[in-house]
């Protein structure tokens, strides 16, 4: 059981959430999900034929990761592109129905919006398609991003960047958002791309996830091991983040084993897992980034925001669809063992 010492300690982190500015830079998209049920096999092929009974749709990508963020304040804008189509309009709406900023997201006719759909019946995933084109951002786009973000940053509590390897970010502008952030004194958290390859020198805290680690770290892939401060791989290669990413904190995401907090010259810290059960993982690491990023700018140890976003994530995949954490699910889960 948790000292008293340690709950009060969260609680009054909890409440520091509420009112920071918040921005979360990265790639938009819109999640689909298709609910029914499965009666019989289709005589065309051996798949599952699925009878629909419902749809709904979510904020994805780094528009779910600003839709945790609002789960908790209501100071929330998102940077980023949207295309000039149906999908891109109804995930504009879904933003500004939650009370999320969108001023800082700009419709471009050449921008695919990336559409992901689940297919979901009896609770689970049948089968998920991704409607989406990879487009590298025009120089023109660009430069309004670049305007947006100097005007916005000042006022800012901390910059979250979630790059899903869909165009919008390139080495020129993860440097911009670097700079801003370092002549601003934010916090400036990044969810890396393993294939973008970029580089966020100075930021605070980077998050990948395991297979993102090993491929980042240029290292082979590799079953996980228990307990975490065992597996030898996995700490070869957050060390060897550690020294090419210059960077404050390295959390790494590793599913049901939990995370691992590394940082300079501090023993690596190891956080188990509180999920109880795991219904859907789709999100979960957009949790953890949103909840890690607001303890900071809360005042949080690395180690006490990291506790929180295992919290938090614990409580998501329990959940079916692009699920979030509320405040006071996360606050009732703090007395629990």
């Amino acid at each position: 059981m948790q000292a008293e010492s340690e709950i009060v300690r969260f609680h009054r982190l909890l409440a520091g959430f509420a009112g920071k500015r918040i921005l979360v830079v990265g790639d938009l998209m819109l999640d689909e999900f298709i609910w029914g049920r499965v009666s019989r096999i289709s005589p065309e092929a051996p798949v599952p034929v699925v009878d629909v009974t419902g749809e709904s749709y979510y904020p994805g990508g780094a528009a779910n990761v600003a839709r945790n963020v609002r789960e908790f304040t209501d100071k929330v804008a998102v940077m980023g592109v949207a295309g000039a189509d149906g999908h891109g309009r109804r995930l504009l709406d879904l933003l500004e129905g939650c009370g999320i900023d969108t001023s800082g997201v700009q419709r471009d006719a050449a921008f695919s919006t990336t559409v992901k759909t689940r297919i979901i019946a009896r609770n689970q995933q049948v089968v998920r398609v991704d409607r989406e084109c990879r487009t590298r951002l025009a120089p023109e786009p660009t430069e309004r991003a670049r305007n947006y973000l100097d005007g916005i940053a000042a006022g800012l509590d901390a910059i979250i960047v979630a790059d899903y390897g869909k165009g919008l970010l390139t080495q020129p502008l993860a440097d911009h958002i670097c700079r801003i952030a370092h002549a601003h004194g934010k916090i400036l958290t990044v969810d890396p791309h393993p294939y973008t390859s970029l580089s966020w020198p100075g930021a605070t805290a980077i998050k990948p996830n395991r297979a993102e680690a090993f491929m980042a770290a240029g290292l082979p892939p590799s079953d996980p091991v228990a307990p975490v401060l065992s597996d030898q791989p996995l700490l070869q290669a957050g060390n060897r983040l550690l020294q090419r990413w210059k960077t404050g904190s390295i959390l790494i995401t590793l599913g049901e084993h939990g995370m691992l907090l590394l940082q300079t010259g501090a023993p690596p810290y190891p956080i188990p897992t509180r999920a109880k059960a795991v219904f859907d993982v789709s999100g979960a690491g957009d949790t953890a980034l949103a909840v890690f990023t607001l303890g900071l700018a809360a005042g949080a140890t690395p180690a006490e925001a990291a506790e929180l976003a295992n919290r938090a994530s614990g409580i998501v995949v329990g959940k079916l669809g692009t699920a979030t954490v509320t405040a006071a699910e996360l606050e009732a889960g703090f007395a629990q063992v």
